[in-house]
């Protein structure tokens, strides 16, 4: 019987373990290591986030960004973006380093337990632990627009399924989406040959504006503070106090949740956008059918005005749609049981505990609890440490018959030891 099984090895999931494990929690660690980070972004992407705000977080904050990038003599400094292989390869470093070891196989299915819960492997293998931890990123959480959905994907695809575009080079591919995954797409589509155009609902693209300087006059730092979402008072709050987040009116959550730092593209993509994508804002895909050749899309304008157009692909950049009836590994036992917000995402305490209790959620599921942060990476560090808080009161508040007592920490009774089951 294990105190806390982590679900998920992205920044998220190695951020808990990382935590939990130096909180002396006996766990387990399941999936692989950065998986979405390799397997679902092509090369040549970039990092949107500053370096100094994609950190994974281990307690004693040893193994951030800035000691791998020193360490491999690449450069991790303030308005250089970091490419995502090497973020990617940052993440396994911190895995090496900061984790306990990294069990690759998939939880194939979570579901309550006598006492606790009981998970399956891919392979069969039961494991029985008193808390479970879900780190499972965004790919559970794919949005597709309606007029796209059900057509085979050799003609619609998502964003997040292509870790090579390659196989586009030469041919006509239609991007949908107004959103960093959408222009830096369609750039690197137009930069190896590929006939692309972007088609967003937005009148207007919008840009993020170069980041003011890292040193500047203490007036213009007041005035704008800087923060892992962005300079501005407002990020800084969304950043750096997602626990104050949490204590505001629902209704203003969901607002923020839904409209904050919507869809943008970086500073840095614009010019290889505009020299080279043919740029369609303001339209909406209303139909779509495949035709000898590819598809054919139905599209509407702003005013209502209706046109049609053929293409050979379509790649969906709309992004992901956090709900709590995605979460397809989890039994539809503990779904069910779990409260849901007004958008579907599970309602969480501030442990990041769901109603069902021991079964805690980490990343995109809870921002409409935490805030925007928890779309990124910089999101973990605030998770990680409060979330396994979260656990060590719940196994304070209901231990396993035989089990020793979880200490209070250091400075709180004692030193931190493994609790066995």
């Amino acid at each position: 019987m294990y105190d806390l099984l982590v679900v998920g090895a992205g920044p998220y999931g190695l951020s808990i373990a990382s935590h939990a494990a130096a909180a002396g929690l006996n766990l387990r660690v399941f999936g692989r290591p950065m998986a979405s980070w390799r397997d679902a972004m092509p090369a040549g992407m970039f990092l949107k986030s500053e370096p100094w705000a994609s950190n994974l977080s281990d307690p004693a904050g040893r193994w951030r960004l800035d000691a791998y990038c020193a360490e491999r003599g690449l450069t991790a400094r303030h308005a250089h973006p970091i490419p995502v292989e090497d973020f990617a390869s940052y993440g396994l470093w911190f895995a090496r380093n900061a984790v306990p070891d990294v069990d690759e196989r998939m939880i194939a299915r979570v579901s309550s337990g006598p006492e606790g819960f009981c998970a399956v492997a891919e392979d069969g293998e039961v494991l029985h632990a008193r808390t479970v931890a879900l780190a499972v990123g965004v790919m559970p959480f794919i949005e597709v627009p309606s007029a796209l959905r059900g057509l085979h994907p050799t003609l619609v695809t998502h964003s997040s399924h292509h870790s090579d575009l390659g196989p586009f080079q030469g041919k006509d591919v239609t991007v949908i989406g107004g959103g960093q995954a959408a222009l830096e797409t369609a750039a690197l589509l137009a930069e190896q040959g590929t006939r692309v155009r972007v088609l967003a609902r937005a009148e207007r693209l919008c840009w993020n504006d170069v980041p003011p300087p890292w040193e500047r006059p203490w007036w213009q730092s007041l005035r704008s503070p800087h923060s892992g979402l962005g300079p501005g008072w407002r990020n800084w709050f969304y950043s750096e106090r997602p626990g104050l987040f949490r204590r505001l009116p629902e209704a203003t959550r969901a607002r923020i949740a839904a409209t904050a730092l919507g869809p943008a593209g970086a500073w840095w993509v614009r010019e290889r956008v505009e020299r080279a994508v043919d740029l369609m804002p303001g339209h909406e895909v209303t139909a779509a059918a495949a035709v000898p050749g590819g598809l054919r899309l139905e599209l509407a304008d702003l005013s209502g005005a209706r046109r049609t157009m053929e293409t050979e692909h379509v790649i969906a950049a709309t992004g992901f749609k956090a709900h709590r009836d995605r979460l397809g590994l989890l039994s539809a036992e503990l779904r069910g049981a779990m409260a849901a917000l007004p958008d579907g995402s599970p309602v969480l305490d501030r442990g990041f505990e769901s109603s069902y209790p021991g079964l805690f959620l980490a990343g995109l599921v809870t921002a409409s609890g935490f805030g925007p942060a928890m779309r990124f990476v910089h999101g973990a560090t605030f998770t990680a440490s409060t979330l396994v808080q979260g656990v060590r009161r719940r196994l304070r508040a209901a231990p396993v018959r035989g089990s020793v007592p979880v200490p209070a920490g250091p400075g709180r009774g004692g030193t931190p030891a493994p609790v066995r089951g």
